[in-house]
């Protein structure tokens, strides 16, 4: 069993790393041309994976350039599922910290975003919450209910206008692209997946914070009292109207739970 697992290792170096010595050790059992078969097979499905992932991506640094971070990016972050459609959720943290792309500093920003995209085009789809159900709810018991948000939909804060790079370079916008502010972020966005396909729009702070809070599974109450500048129930409405929630919790009174945890 060890030795299996020891040539296991060595196949992954090789494979992975290219580690000419590794191949040399596995050449008697293995032809080398038939190793960059697979090396080639492996290295090009990931890279399509995040070719198709960061589109905008690849079109801000060129295909050559994002080919060779992909490269560098594989070696480091195998998938870890089958199903490639989730593969390269790093790939922005890697992005921030890559120095070649230094000169872009909003590159994992709109990286972020692009995850985000495709997060919420993979989604499961989902019934939104049903109205009736939350009206049964008495008045006593509101200010407990938590939600749970549709997979679909995701929030995301970034330091540069992200959504406005992404749409530009996305419809060839140089002229607008050239134009945009840097300094105009944060920016606060809401992306979701509809009748219509995914929309990517802006919020204001006070709103998206209070979404968040709701998403993040918070007490109706916390969130309530965390968005003082802003019509909440209103907000509330309408997040329940464009069906952003699938589910409900009704959590037990402060003196039950008090009373379970003593007992």
């Amino acid at each position: 069993m060890q030795k299996l697992r020891e040539w296991q290792h060595a196949m992954r170096a090789s494979l992975i790393a290219r580690d000419p010595a590794v191949n040399e050790s596995l050449a008697a059992g293995i032809a080398p041309d038939r190793l960059d078969v697979y090396r080639n097979t492996i290295l090009s499905g990931l890279t399509r994976a995040l070719r198709l992932a960061y589109p905008a991506v690849e079109r801000l640094v060129g295909a050559e350039f994002f080919d060779g971070a992909a490269d560098i990016f594989i070696r480091t972050h195998l998938p870890r599922t089958a199903y490639l459609d989730q593969y390269g959720d790093a790939f922005p943290e890697f992005l921030q910290g890559f120095a070649p792309a230094a000169a872009l500093p909003y590159l994992a920003d709109v990286a972020r975003l692009e995850w985000a995209v495709n997060g919420a085009l993979h989604a499961a789809d989902e019934t939104p919450l049903e109205l009736a159900q939350l009206a049964a709810v008495g008045v006593e018991d509101q200010a407990r209910i938590s939600f749970q948000a549709r997979a679909s939909l995701q929030l995301l804060r970034t330091h540069y206008p992200a959504d406005a790079i992404w749409h530009a370079v996305l419809n060839r916008d140089d002229e607008t692209l050239a134009a945009l502010d840097l300094g105009t972020g944060p920016v606060f966005l809401l992306i979701e997946r509809g009748a219509d396909g995914i929309t990517v729009n802006r919020s204001s702070e006070p709103e998206w914070l209070f979404l968040s809070a709701l998403c993040a599974g918070e007490l109706l109450e916390s969130a309530l009292e965390a968005a003082p500048d802003i019509d909440a129930p209103a907000a509330l409405a309408a997040h329940l109207a464009a069906g952003r929630f699938v589910a409900f919790t009704v959590s037990a009174p402060a003196t039950e739970q008090t009373r379970e945890i003593a007992a």
